[in-house]
């Protein structure tokens, strides 16, 4: 490698000297900070950043190179006549001088983030992009090459995978993670620019908050600043659409609808519970706006995800004379939201619908990617569609309305989005939950953070054909468990089962090798903290042993070729897609589990 090779120079978009749209909006968003690569030895950093410097018209800078200019000596030789401890103290001098000399791309070294020091001042600094990629893919990058210090061992692969456990956990703490794969470079630089485009705003909210505000315990009065309104783009070509959060958006509904879909009318399809708290509300916002409406009210609680329900919603909007180009609104939680969107997606062969979530739960999931359905006497969600709204309104005012009990359900999946591929999220619900509970502006936050991260994955894969199966993380067994308690809310709700289902998940990949039992001890402390429920045995009057739980397990929409698949964890933010897991290990599994208190 040459000097000219180790910094490219600023690219000249056009002749103008000027940046496409969506390159110009990822600069503005960036405020003047450096993107900076981090991952391990055959991630690609360079060979990525070089490409991403080139489509946002920014410098690439590689440190390693610039170490060993500075040095006059290659990597090697340095770790051989000085060691390791001087080799970071120099790259950590290095990262922090070109993080100060002007917006750039930096590829790090791979033990660059993992010094506490240098990690603070490229948290601080500058946007961190994790390049993940599988041991198995890692190794057949390297292994023909000789400049790694660090895999001049006698069994370079064992060191590898060591590394590997060590180094993932912390990587984990990068504002954003972005899988590589084999192909093309230029894919991997589309799935930055795209988790770059719909993360900068959000990210830019988190580390204020991070870094301004202490955490407050429940009830505290002290002076908090009213929240800040958010939203989230879902990337969807010709079917994207946005996610905003605030409190009192309801009132906001028949203006928007208006400018989205002039002249068209409206079914609002509700619950009894829903109806005598926000119905009034969402009529009164669209009178205002001349929109024609009609009212579906149906019964609280799973039961309505049926055949019976599904035929009276439907039935009762043709009836109305709702066309087409009309809409569906789904007002309540997670239930009336797939039972609306999938009467949206069947009435007419396909009617538009905005999703207006009431529940902590429904805001942060289920009515963020299009999932819709309802339930068979065989499992839950077995009937449905794929089919996104036009809009998600998230009022966070209609939660102050929520159960305790409801709340803490909702938080699951919240936490849930930590534990899939966040571990700084997870760190910053722990310093945060006491104020998430007592409704301060980390609620808005919190709720954008995670339709921020299931939006990224949405827009990835759309039908969950590949890593959209994460966001299922802790849903084989809650589901599971949901059928064996026939849908009995007074037993157990979606997200208790959720919490449950994710500390099953942890112990399983625990008793398989895959996780430390430090971090499936710290999730279970945190849930304890909230409140959830962590443990099947908790739940009230069900009398299942390890085989029914597993036969319904087998009704999971992600079994294939009657193989179980699972979501399983290496650690705190570092889920997979476990497939084909022994029955025999799960079940062995479920039997010690359901002997413990």
């Amino acid at each position: 490698m040459t000097d000219a090779d180790s910094v490219l120079p600023l690219k000249a978009p056009d002749q103008d000297g000027h940046r496409d749209p969506r390159a110009k909006a990822i600069i503005d968003q960036l405020n003047g900070r450096s993107l900076v690569l981090v991952g391990m030895m055959g991630a690609g950093k360079t060979s990525v950043g070089r490409r991403l410097a080139v489509a946002l018209g920014l410098q690439f800078v590689d440190a390693d190179h610039e170490i060993e200019s500075a040095a006059g000596m290659t990597i090697p030789e340095i770790f051989a006549r000085h060691g390791e401890p001087y080799f970071r103290d120099g790259e950590r001098r290095v990262v922090t001088r070109l993080l100060s000399e002007g917006q750039r791309v930096v590829a790090t070294g791979g033990g660059a983030f993992i010094q506490q020091a240098t990690r603070d001042d490229i948290i601080k600094n500058g946007v961190s992009i994790w390049i993940k990629a599988d041991v198995d893919v890692l190794i057949r990058r390297v292994r023909k090459r000789v400049n790694r210090p660090l895999l001049q061992t006698s069994d370079p692969e064992t060191t590898m995978r060591r590394l590997i456990d060590e180094r993932y956990p912390i990587y984990a703490q990068a504002d954003f993670s972005v899988v590589s794969r084999d192909g093309p470079h230029e894919n991997m630089v589309d799935k930055i620019l795209g988790t770059l485009e719909s993360g900068l705003a959000p990210l830019a909210r988190l580390k204020i908050h991070h870094m301004t505000r202490p955490a407050t315990s429940i009830g505290s009065e002290t002076s908090m600043p009213a929240a800040q309104p958010a939203n989230v783009h879902v990337t969807l070509g010709a079917r994207s659409y946005e996610i905003f959060i605030g409190n009192g958006l309801i009132e906001t509904a028949g203006q928007r609808i208006a400018k989205l879909f002039p002249g068209s009318s409206c079914a609002i399809v509700t619950d009894r519970n829903v109806a005598g708290q926000h119905l009034d509300a969402v009529r009164a916002s669209l009178d205002a706006a001349f929109i024609r409406h009609s009212t579906v009210i149906v019964a609280p609680g799973e039961g309505s995800k049926s055949f019976a329900g599904f035929t009276t919603v439907c039935e009762t909007i043709i009836a109305a004379r709702m066309e087409r180009g009309d809409l569906i609104i789904a007002l309540g939680g997670g239930v009336v939201g797939d039972l609306a969107g999938f009467a949206a997606a069947s009435i007419r062969r396909g009617m538009n619908f905005i999703q207006i979530p009431t529940t902590l739960l429904a805001q942060v999931d289920s009515s963020v990617g299009g999932k819709t359905g309802i339930n068979s006497d065989h499992g839950k969600n077995l009937i449905g569609a794929f089919h996104q709204p036009a809009l998600v309104l998230a009022d966070t005012a209609t939660l102050k309305t929520l159960s305790p009990r409801h709340f803490k359900a909702g938080y699951a999946e919240v936490a849930k989005y930590g534990l899939i591929d966040n571990l700084a999220f997870f760190k910053w619900l722990e310093d945060n939950w006491q104020v998430i509970f007592n409704h301060g502006p980390e609620l808005i936050e919190a709720i954008a953070q995670s339709c921020q991260s299931k939006a990224n994955v949405v827009a990835r894969d759309e039908t969950e054909q590949g890593d959209r199966a994460l966001l299922n993380l802790g849903h084989t067994f809650g589901h599971a468990l949901e059928t064996l308690t026939h849908y009995d809310s007074a037993r157990l709700i979606h997200g208790e089962g959720v919490a449950i289902g994710m500390m099953c998940a942890l112990r399983l990949s625990h008793q398989l090798g895959h996780c430390g039992l430090e971090d499936v001890a710290r999730v279970e402390q945190h849930l304890k903290a909230v409140g959830l429920p962590t443990r099947i045995n908790q739940i009230h009057g069900l009398n299942a042993g390890a085989d029914a739980i597993l036969e319904a397990m087998y009704q999971d929409k992600k079994v294939q070729r009657g193989a179980l698949t699972f979501i399983l964890l290496r650690g705190i933010g570092q889920s997979f897609v476990a497939k084909n897991v022994p029955a025999e290990a799960v079940r062995s599994y479920l039997e010690r589990e359901l002997t413990e208190i």
